[in-house]
């Protein structure tokens, strides 16, 4: 399973920017936060859509700032992380990283109910140097438009990526969803599935290959911001009976590789960083780490509508069955923004 949350690291690494600068290496042109309007008005309106009301139990979404006892944040700094991130401020004494840790932790495991248990390691303090601990993590539980049947959930045949079969919880429901097909630049046909969540703002994209012959291995590369827009002129609404396996996705990332190879690099660089608009004592980040969790069953908040037990073989309508590995997507329909992106090769 490889799993990313996509919108995680711009609030947590958006709380300690750097300043735009010609320097290469030293912003994060994906970000521009620094200025109030472009890509940085439009993270500030998603992050207050995520944590909004009609939201509060499909997103939990923490951001926060654990700082060394004594150290010197800028107030205009802390003001604005505050205002645009609901970014909490908290004084530490990081001498010892276990209590540190266990503080920090057992602030996150409160704000998102218990299900991030613990997000920091005491190996990744270190207690002379550490000064400012910036957290972001966020757990997703969407509650479908319309739910699955418990009752209808059977163990099913699922062929892992791995080439072997395994027999895993699959869910069905008969209904109308907004499908399409989809063909890669090599002419490999790929379905789009999508599943709309309460309140309609978010939903989640299903692909998985047309043929059988056709890896997902062989899709995937074809997908881009791009790709996921186009999707909306292939798709139709159409009766079908979607049967897709039951799963949770949990993942813990260490950003610093990934962000490297996008050329942001001074940041990590002790004498390269620049964080004078947070400090007057030089800092630099010495880990970039993600933790997020998605789980996929049959709630909604509301039951589907209610189907015969027999169906005559002429009228039944087409069966479309997520039966090997798959890519999900799930999507924040008002800015297009994806907010978790994963492949599953064994749920």
């Amino acid at each position: 399973m490889l799993f990313s949350h996509l919108m995680g690291w711009r609030p947590s690494l958006g709380c300690c920017y750097l300043e735009p600068t010609d320097k290469p290496g030293s912003r994060l042109s994906a970000l521009c936060i620094t200025r109030k309007k472009g890509p940085y008005k439009m993270l500030r309106k998603l992050h207050k859509t995520l944590v909004s009301k009609s939201n509060q139990d499909t997103v939990l979404m923490t951001n926060a700032m654990f700082s060394q006892k004594g150290f010197p944040m800028e107030e205009a700094f802390v003001a604005i992380n505050k205002a645009n991130f609901q970014c909490e401020s908290r004084s530490l004494d990081f001498s010892d990283p276990g209590a540190a840790a266990d503080q920090i932790n057992e602030w996150v495991k409160n704000k998102t109910k218990g299900h991030i248990p613990s997000l920091i390691k005491a190996d990744m303090l270190d207690s002379a140097l550490t000064r400012l601990v910036a957290i972001n993590s966020i757990y997703f539980k969407g509650l479908w438009r319309s739910c699955f049947q418990p009752n209808n959930t059977k163990m099913r045949p699922f062929n892992g990526g791995d080439g072997n079969a395994y027999k895993v919880p699959m869910m069905s429901q008969l209904s109308i969803f907004n499908i399409g097909l989809a063909t890669t630049p090599q002419g490999l046909r790929y379905r789009v599935i999508e599943l709309p969540y309460h309140g309609n703002t978010i939903s989640m994209l299903i692909v998985v290959p047309y043929e059988e012959d056709t890896t997902l291995s062989q899709v995937v590369p074809h997908i881009s911001t791009a790709t996921v827009h186009s999707w909306t002129k292939l798709m139709h609404m159409r009766k079908v009976r979607l049967l897709i396996p039951k799963f949770t996705a949990d993942a813990e990332v260490d950003l610093k590789d990934s962000l490297s190879a996008l050329g942001v690099t001074d940041m990590f660089s002790a004498d390269a960083a620049d964080f004078s608009h947070l400090s007057a004592e030089p800092v630099f980040v010495s880990k970039a780490l993600q933790k997020a969790k998605v789980i996929v069953n049959e709630e909604g908040t509301k039951a589907a509508a209610a189907t015969t037990a027999v169906l005559m073989a002429r009228s039944s309508p087409p069966w479309v069955t997520v039966d090997r590995p798959f890519l999900f997507l799930i999507r924040h329909h008002p800015t297009g923004t994806i907010l978790f992106m994963g492949q599953i090769n064994k749920p």
